[in-house]
């Protein structure tokens, strides 16, 4: 059961992460009065992409997109969507937090080792943008883990029966999603990727098999992203409403992201530390003296 329940994991993240990748493309362009491609252009990219050989740097680069991939896969394992749970007991924030981070050095690890400048720029961004999402976001996190009194994932969701911690917490709750849109790289914090200054970064030297693998892991990566903030903030799901929940936050994200221009990195980090950091410090305090709804 244990495996069925993994593979089911594995396919809602692979199915339903590239359909909506495609559907937030689609919307994308028909706010920026342009017609948009089909919402299965991702399936038919990444298929047409794994389906070709590519260009290998060597095994450091090789190596690194396999780990990349393997941690983002491992992590997602450990994401209970809804009620669907693969491993009941061990999906611990600790545990994601870990494992996530496996994914993120292999990315780091593999880019670099591509040689290409602009990819080592990419990484370097990116890596300081983690720096300045990162502290709010768990500051946010670790307030709802002390109030509930436990760091697994489906606890926290099981224990919102009689109100969502969005509206029990909601300084926390903004934080988290400010955090997750540096998280999902969508503007104004897609400064890594920057096709028009740094072409692309992290992905400049990618192409063919390659590049399909990491738009498997970056699939994969919105899915435990989006995912972890439904689980902690919108209450109690069953695997449908689950689905339903985030659908309506990728989508927002997705309206965010087509109308506001891209900060600069020493603007991202200065603007994660001074409001971000600032709002998590005071909602970690109101749930310390039991200001909570």
């Amino acid at each position: 059961m244990t495996i069925l329940k993994v593979a089911a994991v594995l396919f809602t993240g692979f199915f339903f992460g590239l359909t909506l990748e495609g559907i937030s493309r689609k919307v994308m362009a028909r706010i920026q009065r342009r017609y948009g491609p089909p919402w299965y252009q991702n399936f038919l990219d990444v298929f047409k992409a794994l389906s070709k050989i590519g260009i290998s740097h060597g095994w450091i680069f090789d190596f690194g997109i396999l780990m990349a991939l393997g941690g983002v896969i491992a992590t997602l394992a450990f994401v209970p969507l809804g009620n669907l749970v693969a491993f009941p007991g061990l999906d611990n924030l600790f545990i994601i937090v870990y494992l996530f981070a496996v994914g993120a050095l292999g990315m780091a690890m593999g880019m670099v080792g591509s040689g290409n400048p602009n990819a080592s720029i990419g990484v370097a961004r990116a890596l300081t943008q983690m720096l300045g999402y990162e502290i709010p976001y768990m500051i946010s996190v670790a307030a709802v883990m002390y109030y509930y009194k436990t760091a697994s994932v489906s606890t926290l969701m099981l224990s919102q029966q009689d109100t969502w911690t969005l509206f029990k917490m909601p300084i926390g709750g903004i934080v988290a999603f400010i955090s997750l849109l540096g998280m999902l790289g969508k503007k104004p914090f897609d400064t890594p990727i920057a096709p028009a200054e740094i072409a692309s970064g992290p992905m400049v030297e990618l192409s063919a098999k390659y590049m399909g693998l990491l738009m498997l892991m970056h699939t994969f990566s919105i899915f435990v992203e989006v995912g972890l903030f439904v689980d902690i903030f919108l209450g109690i799901s069953n695997y449908w409403t689950f689905l339903l929940k985030f659908t309506a936050v990728w989508i927002f994200a997705t309206l965010i992201s087509s109308v506001l221009p891209r900060f600069r990195i020493e603007q991202v980090v200065k603007f994660y530390w001074k409001v971000p950091l600032s709002l998590a410090f005071i909602q970690a305090l109101f749930v310390l003296i039991g200001w909570v709804f």
